[in-house]
């Protein structure tokens, strides 16, 4: 069997939140960094953090609604170069 086929083992390994919680527990790597824990993870505390979503949900609007003006401003064009045509194509019939 293979002596070096292992990573070294740390007991002691010194896991850091991002909320400041500290705790120690075993792995491959001596410290950890990790962005959620048991402290303050939402499933656990019971308290929901919102993310901003009413801001995704209003630049989602801004853009519809920019889309929606451009759509109204291409079909105007689209109008008046087809009047502009018919006009110039009835004065040239006379």
């Amino acid at each position: 069997m293979k002596t070096k086929g292992h990573p070294k083992w740390y007991p002691e390994a010194h896991v850091t939140c991002a909320c400041g919680a500290q705790f120690t527990t075993g792995s491959t790597s001596p410290t950890i960094a990790v962005e959620v824990c048991s402290t303050c993870h939402p499933l656990w505390t019971g308290q929901q953090k919102f993310l901003d979503t009413a801001g995704r949900v209003e630049k989602f609007n801004q853009r519809a609604a920019m889309a929606d003006k451009k759509k109204a401003e291409a079909a105007e064009r689209k109008t008046r170069k087809q009047a502009e045509q018919a006009s110039e194509a009835g004065s040239a019939a006379l």
